[in-house]
């Protein structure tokens, strides 16, 4: 829920979905409409159904508890690298390393300070530094100071992210794609025909492609 979406945002929609879907099974068992029905607010609903995915295949081969092992999780719809080691550092306490914006920008901030400003710095070249650095921590509390520890640094003025070589500035959201996916989205769930127009026309395929909706009768309909 917290992928490129505040905090403030994503805090009320943590607790009414956990309310609505208690247990990965009750998740798994549910319709991929009601999902996205609590889904509702956040955006990127692919991140939904990608999650409702997870759930089904973690109830038929994982008996229904989420995996520990890091193959495992990689394994399931929707979790890459990141995904998979920040839930073994999270929810398990796992000895694991990752790395986010915050975190990125600690390392960068330590031990690139000194790099010309316009090379710029791959995760790659951060991996090593963080795997000696997490040798002996409790690998949950270290990382949540790792990341209150950067965010700190740029409330203090420390912007040091463009020179990430990952980095990429998020896309104005008014008048985009994204927005009008949202709205397709929406309408396909209410049985709204919806304004046509190439945007409109173009959200709809790609809802399509993310297997979101399907077209049964000649209509839309939630997958």
């Amino acid at each position: 829920m917290l992928q490129q979406t505040q905090v403030s945002r994503v805090v009320e929609k943590y607790k009414e979905f956990l309310k609505a879907f208690p247990t990965v099974r009750a998740l798994a068992k549910a319709p991929l409409a009601e999902v996205l029905k609590v889904w509702s607010g956040l955006g990127y609903n692919r991140r939904a159904k990608y999650l409702h995915d997870a759930a089904k295949a973690i109830v038929v081969d994982h008996k229904g508890k989420v995996p520990v092992v890091y193959s495992e999780l990689v394994e399931l719809p929707g979790i890459g690298p990141y995904t998979a080691s920040a839930v073994r550092v999270f929810a398990f306490n796992e000895a694991d390393i990752l790395i986010e914006t915050n975190i990125r920008a600690a390392y960068i901030h330590h031990f690139h300070s000194n790099v010309l400003q316009n090379v710029r710095i791959s995760d790659v070249e951060i991996v090593p530094l963080a795997t000696l650095a997490a040798e002996g921590q409790d690998p949950r509390k270290w990382h949540w100071a790792l990341m209150d520890y950067g965010a700190y640094l740029k409330r203090s003025g420390v912007r040091n992210n463009h020179r990430s070589a990952h980095y990429t500035k998020q896309s104005k959201f008014e008048g985009s794609l994204r927005q009008m996916r949202g709205r397709v989205l929406r309408d396909v769930m209410q049985g709204r025909k919806g304004k046509k127009g190439e945007k409109w026309e173009k959200a709809l395929a790609g809802l399509a492609r993310d297997g979101l909706i399907v077209k049964e009768k000649g209509k839309w309909r939630i997958a």
